[in-house]
Order: C-alpha cells, then structure tokens, then sequence
C-alpha cells in the first residue's frame, strides 16, 4: 500500500492552523471537501507537476479546481508562513538546523544608508 502524502503527523501540525468553516445552509449546496483530502490532492499536485484539471478522481481529493482554491484561500489566510514559523521553532527547540550553511539574500533586506 502506498505511503499517504498527508501523514498523521502532518495532519497533527496543520488543522489548529486552518480556520473554521460555514457549512451549507439547509437550502443546499455541495458538502465542503474535506481539509486533509484537499490537502493531500495538492501536495499530490506539487509533487507531480501535473496540471490541476489533471487530478485523479480516483484519489478522492476532489477536483483539481476545488484543491486550487483551497491552496488559494489557505495561502491568504497565512496557513504557511504560520506552518512555517511552527516547524522552525520546533527545529529551533531540537537544535536541528544546522545554521552554517545559511545564507541571506540581499534582495530581501533594505540596506542601511548614509548621508
């Protein structure tokens, strides 16, 4: 059987940062896709390189759309730099970054003028 690409532990990490949402009103409306399902059909995305109309139905991830908008929605709503900040933390905390192969780029920082 194969490997899931969203793993417990993964799981465990993003959920409290995913923000509730609304479920369909009693008139209707198509059930929201699982979180971890739509997860799963866009790591499967980024690690495939194939395009988001492409997405196996056989997957139960949804359609590669609904996976697009969920990837959408979670990026302005911070998901990652919030996902980002937590794992280096933890890294931080167990000393596993191995800071003698950093680097800054000078694009990224204003440089100090003087006058």
């Amino acid at each position: 059987m194969a490997k899931p690409l969203v793993s417990d532990e993964l799981w465990s990490r993003i959920a409290p940062l995913l923000s509730p949402h609304h479920t369909p009103g009693p008139t209707g409306g198509r059930p929201r896709l699982d979180d971890r399902a739509a997860l799963a059909g866009i790591l499967f995305i980024l690690k495939s390189g194939i395009p988001w109309e492409l997405l196996p139905q056989e997957m139960n991830c949804g359609s590669g759309m609904t996976c697009w908008r969920r990837l959408r929605d979670w990026q302005s709503a911070g998901v990652w730099d919030k996902l980002k900040a937590v794992m280096l933390s933890e890294l931080r905390g167990a000393e596993l970054i191995d800071w003698s192969r950093a680097a800054v780029d000078s694009s990224r920082i204003q440089s100090v003028r003087r006058s």
